[in-house]
């Protein structure tokens, strides 16, 4: 005998972090904690008390518990409460591009911020929108559940590239095609 004694077999606990389809936000028996004083600036960046939240691991955590509510708020939702954030454009950037295949098989892939992957088609649809001042285009991606990500320019430049002219609605337009579905970046008449 060495006497020691046998050590228990370690406790693994399993937290569970409601995923994008988690509808908690209607429920009212979830608290709410009010504002969490977090901002996300235009150009993604998140911010806790007017500090910019440098960890990136820590944004991709709070990343998986955003929502977006039917009015249009931003909650950061927990298994156990709920907060509201302050979004100045889009949750997320779109930072990075990626085009596989030619035509109407064309898959037009976008890595946001926070290193999540989108396959832009039905369900991740890119709209374009016009900055009210400058007129310039305000390119964006659904990422999941009502949370878009901004499409950076240099992206944007990158999409452009890949368009193509197509005839639609009676109107020659100029757009880019993606797991069959055609989403146009403006008009060419």
């Amino acid at each position: 005998m060495t006497g020691k004694r046998p050590r228990p077999a370690e406790v693994k606990r399993k937290i569970s972090i409601p995923d994008a389809s988690d509808q908690r936000l209607g429920r009212p028996e979830l608290p709410s904690c009010g504002d969490f004083d977090i901002r996300i600036a235009a150009d993604g960046t998140w911010f806790y008390r007017g500090s910019p939240i440098g960890r990136k691991e820590l944004v991709k955590l709070f990343a998986t518990v955003l929502r977006r509510d039917a009015e249009g708020d931003y909650w950061l939702v927990t298994p156990v409460e709920r907060g509201r954030v302050t979004v100045d454009d889009a949750p997320f950037t779109a930072v990075e591009m990626r085009v596989e295949g030619h035509g109407e098989a064309q898959i037009i892939s976008f890595r946001t911020n926070v290193d999540r992957w989108v396959e832009a088609g039905p369900d991740h649809p890119i709209r374009i929108a016009v900055a009210p001042d400058s007129g310039a285009p305000r390119p964006y991606i659904l990422v999941w559940d009502g949370l878009e990500a901004l499409i950076l320019r240099p992206v944007y430049y990158h999409l452009v590239d890949a368009a193509v002219e197509a005839r639609r609605d009676g109107h020659n337009t100029v757009g880019v095609w993606s797991h069959g579905t055609f989403f146009p970046l403006g008009g060419a008449d």
